[in-house]
């Protein structure tokens, strides 16, 4: 198994929380990790995914917790979120009577905004949560991790030696762990797999879904439009669905963590001339491939897709540079009426940094017109860059390089 960046964060929050909640979605490691600690750390592990646990812990939650003491690990615990009050109260009594109270419970669960509520809701103030993406490019290639930064230096001394092929090779095949723990497996039989699992497990336990193919018709429309906004009436129209469905359908995806929703950029001076529809991605641009019919990394380059798998390729490998190490930063695009358009800001202590995501090797000082066009803004403007295919930096403009996808 690839070693996880967000491993010694876990550890972290257990030495100093009272719960650790590690969400994610399906097949992200999860229950790999919680075995590591089971393992290493000796603390007990049930799932929920066991039928009796599951009624046990449904049933009678307090009875649950207290056959199986403390530190204890629970996996799955989105099939019984009841759990939530007794953890709750367990805790409570620990403190009380003066006894530890660090580590007490390990949790893991694929429906995050559920999980969220209920852990907002009852452990406010002593829960850790650590969320759990598909496996970064330094994490398959077994490098350090670091917040990326647009640093032409930097970005020479990370680069992998990968062609243009390759890379969309890798963007075809997405990265989830067992794809690479597994690697006579194959990719469409893979994600065939996990989207009737993730339809009929998770989205059933959300929402009463009368028509799963519909749902999954609404899915590969989804994926048709990665790294693109979202028109909520294209949408509608093209899976034949109204729009009350829509947002309970968007709710779900974006719980289960198979999409993000990136809201724009709202800090330019010229606000009412900058669009307010969000920009929808796929977190793995695997599944993507497989919901938009796309059969082979030849098919993706020459698919009109192109462009859009690599954004989203690109967006999702940024953010997961932060997002593993608990680094505070927010992502959003800009786009205003007159066509000015930055893929990504990252905004962090009051400067943002701009990006432009691009499928090709060679690009120049047009594709980052629009870095000088947003106005006044309350955060000052750091370095900024294109990323690319290309296997090795060169500027492009004053202050600006074309950094190797390989190098985030």
């Amino acid at each position: 198994m690839i070693p996880r960046t967000i491993y010694p964060h876990i550890l972290e929050s257990i030495r100093n929380k009272p719960v650790t909640l590690i969400t994610g979605a399906r097949q992200t490691g999860k229950t790999y990790l919680c075995r590591e600690i089971h393992e290493t750390m000796g603390i007990d592990y049930v799932t929920l995914a066991d039928r009796q646990e599951r009624e046990l812990a449904n049933k009678d939650p307090d009875a649950f917790l207290k056959i199986h003491g403390t530190p204890l690990i629970v996996d799955e615990v989105q099939k019984a979120k009841c759990l939530f009050d007794s953890i709750e109260a367990a805790i409570d009594k620990a403190i009380f009577e003066r006894k530890e109270s660090k580590g007490m419970y390990v949790l893991t669960g694929s429906q995050t905004y559920k999980l969220m509520e209920g852990a907002s809701e009852s452990l406010a103030g002593r829960v850790g949560i650590i969320r759990m993406s598909p496996l970064s490019i330094s994490e398959i290639a077994g490098r350090e991790n670091r917040p990326f930064i647009p640093d032409p230096t930097i970005a020479s001394s990370r680069r992998m030696d990968k062609d243009v092929s390759s890379v969309y090779a890798d963007i075809y095949c997405g990265n989830y762990p067992e794809l690479y723990d597994n690697t006579d497996l194959k990719a469409h039989t893979f994600y065939a797999d996990y989207v009737d699992t993730y339809i009929a497990q998770d989205v059933m336990e959300l929402i009463n879904l009368r028509d799963q193919h519909k749902f999954f018709s609404f899915m590969q429309v989804l994926a048709s439009i990665t790294g693109q906004e979202l028109v909520e009436s294209t949408v509608c129209n093209s899976a034949g669905i109204n729009s009350r469905t829509l947002k309970e359908w968007l709710s779900v995806l974006e719980a289960g963590e198979i999409i993000r929703l990136m809201q724009p950029y709202n800090g330019a001076s010229t606000v009412k001339r900058v669009t307010k529809r969000p920009k929808i991605y796929f977190r793995d641009t695997g599944l993507a491939c497989y919901l938009a019919r796309i059969t082979d990394p030849e098919t993706l380059m020459a698919s009109y897709l192109k462009g859009p798998m690599a954004e989203t390729y690109i967006v999702n490998e940024i953010i997961k540079t932060y997002t593993n190490e608990k680094e505070n930063a927010a992502f959003y695009y800009y786009r205003s009426s007159d066509g000015n358009e930055v893929d990504l800001l990252i905004q962090r202590n009051g400067e943002i940094n701009l990006i432009e995501c691009k499928g090709g090797i060679e690009t120049d000082a047009t594709d980052v017109k629009a870095f000088g066009r947003l106005g006044e803004t309350k955060d000052k403007i750091g370095p900024s860059c294109i990323v690319c295919m290309t296997e090795t930096p060169y500027p492009v403009k004053k202050d600006v390089y074309a950094i190797p996808v390989t190098s985030i």
